[in-house]
């Protein structure tokens, strides 16, 4: 394995490390703000750090930052509000759906994959599926949450095809800045729910901080070195990673159930970084437009 894949692969496990915690934040800041005023607030904090970077005037670059952004947009607007109807381990494992939707979005756009991208999938959702899926009836959160997986699918898709085109800082600063509008528009449409007291200052700081500039600008850099079928996989490390923080901070175990799911979403993550015996050209997602 090359040194700037396996740079790559270390950009995109720290991003993931990072999200791991998010679904608890948001589920609690939703006790006291509406899904538009949590990402908005977020996504705002996000947008200053990058404002000397959207000083751009390349025409191309804000095209593909705002795509990229509107993907965004969608992806987090749905997460949030189903986290309105439906439990934080139940969204992550409908989420990561689009270890799936990707490869079969790839093959109607008429490119094949590798075999081990196919069972790399397969053994990521079987895996989050048995370390976070709570079993509970279908609600309408799990609609919401599966436009997240279908939307963050073409977002990895088309975020792979940018990130080998333009400088990750400005990309990722209009991308902040896309998701911030977006979510002031939807805003608007909500009720005020602003209470001081309750505010959740220290969840939405590190959701703006961290999870979403930080992580994003890192997956921007991830997938300048690594394929998107591949980097899709790695992320669903999430839960693995969350279920480690519950381990280590507040002494949770897992289960003998809990142990395999996580053995087979790491079993994938290295699986997807093999080759098949006869690569094909078209195993890299292609260059379109």
């Amino acid at each position: 394995m090359r040194r700037s894949q396996l740079l790559g692969l270390l950009y995109l496990n720290l991003a993931t490390l990072f999200w791991g915690s998010t679904f608890v934040l948001v589920k609690d800041s939703l006790q006291t703000l509406e899904p538009g005023q949590i990402n908005f607030v977020r996504f705002a904090i996000a947008t200053l750090l990058f404002a000397p970077f959207l000083l751009q005037r390349d025409a191309r670059l804000w095209r593909a930052g705002l795509e990229l952004g509107a993907l965004l947009f969608v992806a987090y607007l749905t997460q949030t509000v189903g986290l309105q109807y439906t439990t934080a381990s139940r969204s992550a494992f409908i989420t990561t759906l689009y270890v799936v939707a990707l490869p079969m979005l790839l093959g109607m756009l008429g490119h094949r994959l590798g075999w081990p991208i196919w069972l790399a999938a397969g053994l990521a959702i079987g895996g989050v599926g048995l370390l976070s899926y709570d079993g509970s009836p279908p609600n309408l959160g799990d609609l919401w949450t599966l436009g997240t997986a279908l939307s963050y699918a073409v977002y990895i898709w088309r975020l792979e095809r940018f990130a080998r085109r333009f400088a990750a800082l400005p990309l990722t600063g209009i991308q902040m800045l896309a998701v911030a509008l977006g979510s002031l528009a939807w805003m608007l449409g909500e009720e005020p729910t602003w209470n001081a007291a309750n505010f959740p200052y220290f969840s939405l700081l590190y959701l703006g901080l961290v999870a979403s500039a930080l992580c994003v600008w890192l997956q921007a850099l991830g997938q300048r070195l690594v394929p998107a079928p591949q980097a899709a996989v790695i992320f669903t490390l999430e839960p693995v990673y969350a279920t480690a923080f519950a381990f280590f901070l507040l002494d949770e175990r897992l289960g003998l159930q809990g142990w395999v799911g996580a053995g087979f979403i790491v079993a994938a993550t290295l699986i997807s970084q093999l080759k098949s015996e006869k690569p094909h050209p078209e195993q890299i997602t292609p260059d379109t437009g």
